[in-house]
């Protein structure tokens, strides 16, 4: 009969209890790993993120339990950390564990065979991953699974509430219009405060994603431009969709809504503008509700989480969300005996009920049972409120683009809202990156 995968929480639990014995080992010696392995770790949960905390308190208690050192190379996640992801697997030096987004963006080393699928794996360890639902797992080209998920995300709007009461604006509701929207930010900017807190150098993809869907619907978000039999980009409705999008985003850019440095400003510096009252709208993810309560655990009443505005056949309520990361075993940690199962305890370790209770507040998880938040503060509270009033959630259509071409397309929206290129001509340059 194959190992089974150990129980690692429970033995951390154990460790902790002086009925153990002091200095004493674990009476089932099966399920801890080797002690003199070392994993080298790679997520996105570096810097500030808001999870940085629950990630490093597991990989603390994975350590204790199993004597495996792990070196967490972890970092922000931005179009610089992704594309250092790619080029360490294309130069051999790829970790041992990754999180990472399990979309296209993880073609390239999927295709190339440098991570292990889950089926692969469940040969040796049936019990892997079997915690989650099979129906929310990534499914490759090859038809296999390679990520076990981790917690879902959500994208849509926050607001300051102290700014908004200062410029005498109200918090939205439900049915948020742009045409408001935009009466409103002129409201705010001419009482001295910056409207939207965005990075057009760094993070330009949250207003991109609700600019193509304001420009469209939720039904047919997830749809892509395509270039014609002479290589030029088709028009029809789904190119001049994009098109308007990128033009909704010079609209607010001309209009002084965004702040005054966001072509070289970062997402750090922007996000802080909103958080210190400077700023008073903010579009970013469920990850966001972490940092907030991280950096500003005093301001906590003034943000809120509401609706990004809708436009045309799209309600402010319908938003972007999904299970859009995961952990991958690569094939070098696999094939090397000393690691091997190391690294399956690990992801299992990470993914479980217990360790992602830990991350949860108000995302979704593929959890089978669930995961169980504790003691939500008043902004994860309205986060969780907030989500009640969701009428329909879609994947992000960046997503559904390749990598090159999605960095193409986010570098050029600096130059369409300066005028320097028209929006068709950054569309059409990103779809001719993408091979379509």
């Amino acid at each position: 009969m194959k190992k089974r995968i150990a129980l690692l929480l429970a033995l951390a639990i154990c460790l902790g209890l002086t009925a153990c014995g002091e200095g004493t080992e674990p009476a089932d010696t099966e399920t801890s790993v080797q002690g003199n392995a070392t994993l080298t770790v790679v997520t996105s949960y570096g810097g500030d993120d808001g999870n940085r905390g629950s990630f490093v308190a597991a990989v603390e208690e994975y350590e204790a339990v199993t004597g495996v050192s792990v070196q967490d190379n972890s970092a922000v996640s931005n179009e610089e950390w992704k594309t250092k992801v790619l080029t360490d697997f294309m130069t051999g030096s790829e970790p041992d564990v990754l999180f990472y987004f399990t979309n296209a963006d993880a073609d390239p080393f999927i295709n190339a065979g440098k991570v292990v699928s889950i089926e692969e794996i469940r040969a040796e360890y049936p019990d892997y991953a079997t915690n989650m639902k099979e129906s929310m797992m990534a499914v490759a080209s090859d038809g296999l699974h390679y990520a076990v998920p981790s917690t879902g995300f959500w994208e849509t709007l926050f607001v300051n509430k102290a700014v908004l009461e200062k410029c005498g604006v109200a918090v939205p509701g439900a049915d948020y219009t742009w045409e408001q929207f935009l009466l409103d930010c002129e409201t705010i900017r001419q009482a001295g405060y910056t409207p939207i807190a965005c990075s057009l150098y760094e993070i330009p993809h949250y207003w991109f994603e609700f600019a193509v869907m304001n420009n469209g619907f939720l039904g047919n978000h997830l749809e892509v431009p395509t270039l014609d039999e002479n290589g030029a980009l088709r028009d029809d409705a789904v190119s001049r969709k994009w098109i308007a999008a990128l033009e909704d985003i010079k609209l607010l850019y001309e209009a002084g809504y965004f702040p005054r440095n966001t072509l070289t400003a970062t997402d750090a510096e922007t996000s802080a503008l909103f958080g210190e009252g400077e700023a008073a709208f903010l579009i970013d993810g469920s990850w966001k509700v972490g940092y907030f309560t991280k950096n500003y655990p005093d301001k906590l009443d003034n943000f809120q989480v509401r609706f990004v505005p809708g436009k045309g056949e799209r309600p402010a309520t319908d938003a972007i969300g999904g299970i859009s990361m995961g952990y991958f075993i690569t094939r070098k940690a696999w094939d090397d005996p000393a690691k091997r199962e190391a690294a399956v305890e690990f992801v299992f370790h990470m993914t479980s009920e217990e360790v992602l209770s830990t991350f949860v507040t108000t995302e979704v998880t593929a959890l089978v049972n669930g995961a169980v938040p504790k003691g939500l503060n008043t902004i994860q509270q309205s986060a969780a409120d907030a989500m009640v009033e969701l009428t329909g959630v879609v994947g992000a259509v960046q997503d559904a683009i390749s990598g090159e071409a999605k960095s193409d397309l986010f570098a050029n929206i600096q130059k369409v809202v300066t005028g320097q290129m028209t929006a068709a001509e950054a569309v059409e340059s990103a779809i001719r990156l993408n091979g379509t």
